[in-house]
């Protein structure tokens, strides 16, 4: 079995990519709080974006770090 060699050149690159993927999903999910009624529905949605807003900070961090190496 041949394992590849870690490859860390572009890994600031995809973090950053999913910084800006997570920022799409914040957006697309508050337009979504519009289109519903339900209270339960959108407390579940409030509570996914801030998860993912602190996924943001994390990938942030890290390509902090990446930039340092």
């Amino acid at each position: 079995m041949n394992h590849r060699p870690d490859d860390r050149r572009d890994n600031a690159q995809k973090l950053q990519s999913m910084v800006q993927n997570t920022l799409e999903n914040i957006d697309k999910a508050e337009e979504s709080m519009a289109y519903t009624d339900s209270e339960e529905q959108l407390e579940s949605i409030r509570q996914k974006n801030e998860r993912r807003k602190e996924s943001i900070e994390s990938f942030r961090q890290e390509i902090k770090d990446e930039s340092q190496r």
